[in-house]
């Protein structure tokens, strides 16, 4: 167990410290960024590497701990970043408020509005992107307000956007919004549009927020029983060499392994074993053949991390994907689950 842990921590160091070699330039502070930046930190905590958290600071500190369109944006891309930010203040013996203001302001003045207006999140990305900063600023606040606002926001995606909701119960997966609900987008054959990577963002997202919220929290037991539902679904889902289809709907659809759906179902699911959301038993060995499909397959020798889909909304989006294809939230997805599962012992 020890010798498979260290090989693990010597795949992340050597991705990410690829990434960070080819990007002396640390990018802007907007969602794709941003969650890599999310997986460094899970890695800094992890190993206590210092370079990995001077190059976070120096992100941070060079968008004044800011969002990108400002403290009054409503949109869940820009919070993204908040998550750094709080990454951050956590590690800080001596916190300044001063670096939470932007994400604070953004997501206070949405939580001020929530008993009126809840249709921000209208894509299932977005729950990955704003919910963390919800829940945990409601933790660092000790205020039930952030928590409460977030659930009727992503009440709105799940039971309502589009008429329906997002949430599909009967596959218990995910449509990446509106567009892609029955009567709406299909694959060339017909069957629906499931898409691989904005599944990946909604079990992130319930994996983040329930390491945050207490069980005294009401609506958290459905969290639980909506992550757990998820990743029953893509146990069946998943595919022999261990990487899930772009399109978990129709394995004939652009079919080959995508590195950063795969990832997030990977982090997700050590993340649910280690909270009890799911057995150990049943899931540590499709956790474990995810990850290993991914650094047999998608690491270069020189840690390139390949197989990732770019920015898009659907399966057809960035094709073709190959062993070339990378993108900064790909690797912080693949981050995360590495991380995720090393504190699981593998």
């Amino acid at each position: 167990m020890e010798r498979r842990h260290v090989r693990t921590v010597a795949v992340l160091r050597r991705v990410a410290d690829h990434w960070i070699g080819a990007h002396r330039d640390p990018g802007d502070n907007q969602w794709a960024r941003a969650t890599f930046f999310c997986g460094l930190m899970a890695l800094h905590r992890l190993t206590r590497e210092p370079r990995y958290l001077a190059y976070t600071r120096g992100w941070a500190e060079r968008h004044g701990y800011g969002l990108h369109n400002g403290p009054t944006t409503r949109h869940a891309d820009d919070q993204c970043a908040g998550q750094v930010y709080l990454d951050l203040h956590a590690l800080d013996p001596a916190p300044d408020p001063a670096k939470l203001a932007a994400v604070e302001e953004s997501v206070r003045r949405m939580a001020d509005t929530a008993g009126g207006r809840h249709d921000d999140w209208w894509w299932d990305d977005a729950l990955h992107m704003a919910m963390p900063p919800f829940a945990r600023l409601g933790a660092l606040r000790a205020d039930r307000s952030y928590w409460d606002a977030m659930h009727a926001f992503y009440l709105h995606t799940r039971d309502a956007e589009g008429g329906p909701g997002l949430h599909d119960p009967g596959s218990a997966l995910w449509y990446r919004d509106k567009w892609f609900l029955p009567g709406g987008i299909t694959s060339p054959a017909g069957r629906p549009v499931l898409w691989s990577r904005g599944n990946g963002w909604v079990a992130a997202a319930h994996a983040k927020v329930l390491a945050v919220l207490p069980d005294t929290f009401a609506p958290t037991a459905a969290y639980r029983r909506t992550l757990a539902a998820q990743l029953a679904a893509l146990r069946t889902a998943q595919r022999p060499d261990g990487f899930w289809n772009v399109n978990l709907a129709d394995p004939g659809h652009l079919p080959g392994p995508e590195t950063s759906g795969t990832a997030f179902f990977t982090y997700a699911t050590a993340a649910a074993i280690r909270a009890g959301v799911v057995p150990r038993d049943a899931y540590l060995s499709m956790a474990a053949r995810a990850w290993a499909a991914m650094a047999a397959t998608a690491v270069h020798p020189d840690g390139f991390l390949g197989y990732v889909q770019s920015a898009g909304d659907r399966p057809e989006s960035g094709q073709p994907v190959t062993r070339d294809s990378t993108a900064d939230f790909g690797v912080g997805a693949f981050l995360l689950a590495g991380t995720e599962l090393a504190a699981l012992g593998g």
